[in-house]
């Protein structure tokens, strides 16, 4: 035998509302209530994932790249990072030419370290984020600091990027310093010049 109970509301013995239905939204407590789940709380099926970060990746130069321009574009070199110890989390990044794609649209952390290693004059070392649509590049971030002759500078830089599109929001990293002997440092054992990039919400 089957059978039906139709409600909009249930109360607790105190006469409070405890499950209450309206305009197709049911509601479950009441403001300052504690609810518990014994279970799986799914979607469609599908178990959710609350408060918990779904998608990290992380990326980095294999290689050392000559800086050969005060803006030079980081289009070769990249990897994603498979060293012991590290780790990723979810759909993984794209990259080609240095372009790099979001696997699903949201709001991203996009941090970007570069590591100069300086044999000649002393000179400066440059970080940039930028946003490319296209065949349009949007400057998203930046850091130029000073570098003295035969030592090692560290530059991070970072941004919440919006991804709307995953086909037209797609993101590039920048280095250069124009200084002859400057090298951006590249390792595929370690994360020298790398990016890390971490899905926190939707968009």
């Amino acid at each position: 035998m089957t059978a039906i109970l139709k409600v909009d509301t249930i109360q607790d013995t105190a006469g409070n509302n405890i499950i209450n239905e309206s305009s197709d939204t049911i509601t479950i407590g009441a403001s300052g209530d504690t609810t518990n789940i014994v279970g799986t709380l799914q979607n469609n099926g599908a178990a959710l994932a609350l408060g918990s970060l779904t998608m990290a990746d992380n990326w980095r130069l294999n290689a050392d790249d000559a800086t050969d321009a005060a803006e030079t574009d980081l289009d070769t070199g990249w990897e994603r990072v498979d060293t012991t110890g590290q780790g990723t989390l979810g759909s993984a990044m794209t990259q080609s030419s240095g372009v790099f794609t979001f696997p699903s649209t949201g709001i991203y952390l996009v941090q970007f370290q570069i590591y100069y290693i300086m044999s000649g004059g002393n000179g400066y070392g440059r970080a940039w984020i930028k946003h490319k649509n296209s065949s349009t590049y949007t400057t998203l971030v930046s850091l130029q600091n000073y570098q003295i002759q035969n030592e090692s500078m560290a530059l991070c830089v970072s941004t919440l990027f919006d991804c709307q599109n995953t086909t037209n929001d797609t993101v590039v990293f920048y280095g250069g310093s124009g200084t002859n002997g400057q090298v951006i440092a590249g390792s595929t054992s370690e994360s020298r010049t790398a990016a890390t990039f971490i899905r926190l919400g939707d968009t």
